[in-house]
């Protein structure tokens, strides 16, 4: 039986402006460990904002999220935010970088927050996880100094170093050219496939959202195909 790693159930989201404007609407779905999911759906159909709920960072709508079989349900923002560290990385369309850390540094950063192990053992796994994208080149470069194909590797080892349960991905190939965004395509790929991360990707790019294990589409806050 597949393990269920994230389950949405009866999601609605509104926003009053100052109407109401009903944004996500009875949304039901659950990922499995391993999947490599993407959300699809024109601009401001609700992709982001059920993002946003589902990386625990909007609390205010109705029905419920859990999360390795834990409901998210009254938990305090403490909670919220260590459930955040410890279970989700996040890799966003701009990258999010320290520029003046190297890109060593900026991959330790969660780990040293969460505060798990000492700083050579998380030195030791970011170093790990910048051989797997193939960057140990430039790892003691600082950030300002790298390509932008160059920083989005170095986002997605900085949201592997907790060894988090899912990846979440707001438009990660958005910023880059064709390269470079067939190079992280086949970096999720490889992670899926060879380590078992599960990976939940919004994209406007049909061409990736097709190459995936599963496309969820979305049209008025509303799926359409899941």
């Amino acid at each position: 039986m597949s393990e269920v790693v994230l389950e949405a159930r009866k999601i609605f989201k509104d926003f009053k402006d100052p109407i109401i404007i009903h944004v996500l609407k009875d949304i039901n779905f659950t990922i499995n460990k391993g999947e490599f999911v993407s959300v699809i759906g024109r601009s401001g159909c609700g992709k982001s904002t059920l993002l946003y709920i589902l990386s625990t960072m909007d609390t205010d709508f109705e029905g419920e999220l859990l999360i390795d079989g834990q409901s998210m349900k009254n938990k305090k923002e403490g909670e919220l935010a260590k459930i955040r560290n410890e279970k989700i990385g996040f890799v966003f369309q701009f990258h999010y970088l320290l520029n003046e850390f190297s890109a060593l540094q900026n991959v330790m950063l969660p780990g040293l927050k969460l505060g798990k192990y000492s700083d050579e053992e998380i030195e030791y796994k970011a170093m790990q996880h910048i051989k797997k994208m193939n960057i140990e080149k430039i790892a003691l470069k600082n950030a300002y100094q790298l390509s932008g194909g160059e920083k989005q590797r170095v986002a997605i080892a900085r949201a592997l170093i907790n060894d988090p349960l899912i990846i979440m991905g707001d438009e990660p190939t958005g910023n880059l050219d064709k390269k470079n965004g067939d190079i992280v395509f086949n970096i999720f790929k490889e992670l899926t496939e060879e380590f078992n991360q599960t990976l939940l990707i919004v994209t406007h790019d049909t061409e990736f959202a097709e190459k995936t294990h599963r496309i969820i589409e979305m049209e008025d806050g509303r799926i359409l195909k899941k």
